[in-house]
This record gives structure tokens, C-alpha cells and sequence, in this order.
């Protein structure tokens, strides 16, 4: 009984967060600009690839939009009554959406932006300044190979280290870990298969 009423209650936050996650900004203002946004650039709908794409400015509200997802998605689930561990089920919800969008046949972006989010909505000043580490690193490594992937694992450390040591929320946070991973994994296979897209068009021409 009692977990047919869990899954009652997890289920609107979990379909809210999924539904935040897909709304389709990076493809939208893409095409608002004339930009097919899935075949330009690394056909990621997400705020890097807008950048490169469209423009710089376009670039930053798709980052901030698709970071907002993360952080409401999160918001709105303690608002509904989500607390410790199974906060992360609404927040990997929304990263998901963002990846998998119903609204563009299941197409996204690679959910680094939406993670930064959730961070954010969970632990609002470790969450800010693991973004910044990870800002960092980024600008630290513009010129490096999969310097988008070293974000994630600078950024998630970083919060890890912060947490470990002020809170005692051990749970969420390594759930986190386990949540970050498997966001690196999939923006690390969408490197690879992206790499044999272009390495097998060049083979063909």
C-alpha cells in the first residue's frame, strides 16, 4: 500500500520534470535565427552548439534556460513534498527530457546544463561554485579534447568536497555522483558516435 502511494506521489513531479526538461529552447531560438539546430554543428540542442551556431548571446539564454529546468524541476518537487534521496528521480527526470525531448522525436542536448541546474535547486552555494570550477576548467581548457566532459567531473568533485565536509547529506550527494556519471557516459558515447558520423561521411566522400 504504502508504495503504491509513493509511486502516486512521485508520479506528477517526475512527469512535471520530464516535460520541463524537454522544452525544446536550444531548437526554438535556433530556429528562430534560421538555424537548424540538429544539423549544425555537433547537432546537439544545446546551449554550446547555439553558441558556435547562432551566436553568443542566443548561446547564453539556452544555457541559463536549460540550467532553470534543473534548478525548478528540483524546486517544484520539494514544493510537492519530494525530499531526500528520491529528489533525484524528478532531477534525473528533467535531465532526461532535456537528452530525450518529446517535442523534437526524442533529440536533445547532452544534459551538462540541466545537471549544473539540478546542482543548483539541491545545494544553492556548493552548486554555484562547483559551476564556477567548471566555468574554469572550461576556459582553462578550450584548445583540450572533451573539455565539455572535464566539466562535469570538475564540477561534481567540487561539490562532493564542499558537502563531505559542511553537510552531512551523504546520500543525495553521492547519489549525485552516480547521476553525474551517467550524464558523462552519455555525452561521452555522443562524442564517439558523433566522431564515427564524421569519420564515416569522409570515408563515403
Amino acid at each position: 500500500m504504502y508504495l503504491v502511494e509513493d509511486a502516486y506521489r512521485l508520479f506528477i513531479p517526475i512527469l512535471a520534470a520530464y516535460l520541463l526538461g524537454s522544452l525544446p529552447l536550444a531548437t526554438q531560438i535556433s530556429r528562430y535565427h534560421g538555424v537548424d539546430i540538429f544539423s549544425s554543428g555537433t547537432g546537439l540542442a544545446g546551449a554550446s552548439n547555439v553558441h558556435r551556431t547562432v551566436g553568443k548571446w542566443s548561446g547564453l539564454l539556452v544555457l541559463l534556460g536549460d540550467m532553470a529546468k534543473g534548478t525548478i524541476a528540483v524546486i517544484t518537487a520539494k514544493v510537492l513534498g519530494i525530499d531526500d534521496i528520491l529528489i533525484l528521480l524528478p532531477a534525473s527526470a528533467a535531465i532526461l527530457g532535456h537528452c530525450k525531448s518529446i517535442f523534437t522525436n526524442f533529440r536533445g542536448g547532452d544534459g551538462l546544463a540541466t545537471l549544473g541546474g539540478v546542482l543548483v535547486g539541491l545545494f544553492p552555494i556548493p552548486g554555484l561554485l562547483s559551476i564556477v570550477v567548471a566555468m574554469l576548467v572550461s576556459l582553462g581548457g578550450q584548445k583540450m579534447p572533451y573539455t565539455s566532459l572535464l566539466n562535469i567531473v570538475a564540477g561534481y568533485f567540487t561539490l562532493a568536497a564542499i558537502n563531505l565536509t559542511f553537510t552531512t547529506d551523504l546520500k543525495v550527494t553521492l547519489g549525485l555522483g552516480i547521476l553525474s556519471t551517467l550524464v558523462l557516459m552519455n555525452a561521452s558515447l555522443g562524442h564517439i558516435r558523433r566522431r564515427a558520423d564524421v569519420a564515416n561521411w569522409k570515408t563515403d566522400d
